[in-house]
């Protein structure tokens, strides 16, 4: 029973990679290209910075909605109405390039980022996915394969949109639109729900009301009511040394200071080393290969032999030092070769710590829960490209770099808090059911 449950559990997992394979390269494949369009069309290093903010902005917005219509509704129609939504902004990307004026080709590619944002805003969910299909002990090993199959995504995608902006200015947008419903197509057929008990119940009766089993006595448990949306966020600010308000914290801080680099990096590529729309591909391809490398083969050999807590830290170190050597080489191969502490640092930190979260929730809280990480990761975003820019154009190229390892020093030091040995705690503040919002 156990091992035909793995197998079930394993192929559900393979589906869900090929579907955030495919939703990935049709991400890349626009992504590296915003600067150069958004200094086409007359932006400003800042201004760029918002354009890709915009994208943060509406995942900031949509995702702990998104997570808990999953945990009502069932993973699977958010995952495929995600699609819907990217496909829809990429077309809007293409469509840039055919509207008359710089001012309205801009604003149209904001709306494409703002639109692109809430679709991306699920990715609460499909960790969530992994959390109800996998144990516990499993699932950092889970996300590193689900970020290995972004990663291969990063590979491809911004070669294809290299390759794809010598046809044309709208080419670009147009491919990734059809990667993005050819994924649909696929990912209705072949994508299961993962978390059918609570897509049957929300869908019965609407309610979100979870019971919790049986008390150490084997007595009936009292139902317990879902905190509200607005406690559980409130929750992390007001207690922000509780375990798995700190663990968000981590996640948050250190997704500042990576789309912090995020942010400039093209900028920077271009304008010291004259690397232009038509080649910015292959330097994504290789840092995406080096983290595909990592969640691929070694996050689990890593993350079994010293555990999730030590992964977290190790990987917080590696992106502190990769951030602040960035600026620091004069040739490109320099540069390739201290830039690889990047992508070590996120790919043992950050899904290390998305599985810590996990394990502090409870099974009908973690969609929420994940959804709640990723409003704070969406903040973060947001601001990060936007005070990476303004550093890079009012204060020079090293600063936005130098400024992201100092906050990096900051996550190192959050995480000499988090236990050593991870234990289920209460997943929000218990409140009696008279004060808890529905």
């Amino acid at each position: 029973m156990t091992n035909g449950r793995s197998l079930a559990s394993m192929r559900r997992i393979w589906v869900l990679m090929g579907t955030v394979f495919v939703d990935m390269i049709g991400f890349l494949v626009v992504l590296p290209l915003l600067p150069y369009y958004g200094e086409r069309y007359g932006a400003s290093d800042t201004t760029i910075g918002l354009l890709i903010a915009v994208f943060a902005f509406a995942q900031l917005t949509s995702a702990p909605l998104w997570g808990r219509l999953s945990d009502r509704l069932g993973r699977r129609p958010v995952i495929l109405g995600s699609l819907l939504l990217a496909a829809a902004a990429f077309v809007l990307f293409g469509l840039t390039a055919r509207i008359p004026g710089h001012v309205l080709s801009l604003a149209l590619l904001f709306v494409s980022r703002f639109v692109q944002g809430m679709g991306g805003g699920t990715t609460g969910v499909i960790q969530a996915y992994v959390s109800d299909s996998v144990e516990p002990d499993q699932r950092t090993r889970a996300l590193g394969w689900l970020t290995a199959a972004t990663s291969a995504g990063v590979m491809l995608g911004p070669l294809i949109g290299s390759l794809a902006v010598r046809l044309g200015d709208e080419a670009p947008g147009y491919v990734a639109a059809g990667l993005c419903l050819a994924n649909f197509v696929s990912a209705w057929l072949l994508l299961p729900e993962s978390n059918p008990r609570d897509a049957a119940s929300g869908a019965a009766s609407g309610e979100a009301i979870a019971t919790a089993g049986r008390g150490p006595a084997g007595e009936a448990a009292v139902p317990r009511r879902r905190p509200s949306l607005r406690r559980a966020i409130t929750q992390v600010l007001r207690h922000p040394a509780e375990e798995r308000s700190r663990l968000i914290w981590t996640y948050a801080l250190g997704m500042m200071a990576f789309m912090a680099m995020n942010g400039v990096i093209v900028l920077y590529l271009d304008r010291r080393f004259g690397i232009d729309a038509a080649h910015i591909g292959w330097f994504y391809t290789y840092v995406g290969g080096v983290s595909l490398l990592m969640r691929a083969l070694l996050l689990g050999p890593i993350n079994e032999r010293i555990g999730d807590v030590a992964t977290l830290r190790v990987g917080a170190l590696c992106l502190c030092a990769g951030l602040a050597a960035v600026p620091l080489p004069g040739t490109v191969w320099g540069l390739a070769a201290v830039i690889l502490l990047v992508p070590v640092g996120t790919a043992l930190l950050f899904p290390a710590t998305t599985s810590l979260v996990s394990r502090h929730s409870q099974r009908d809280d973690t969609g929420q829960n994940l959804g709640v990480q990723q409003a704070f990761g969406g903040v973060s975003r947001m601001v990060g490209p936007i005070w990476a820019t303004a550093l890079f154009e009012h204060v020079g190229w090293r600063a936005p770099f130098w400024a992201a390892a100092a906050l990096m020093l900051g996550v190192v030091t959050i995480s000499l808090g988090v236990e050593r040995r991870g234990r289920w705690t209460r997943p929000v503040e218990e409140v009696p059911d008279a004060a808890a919002e529905p």
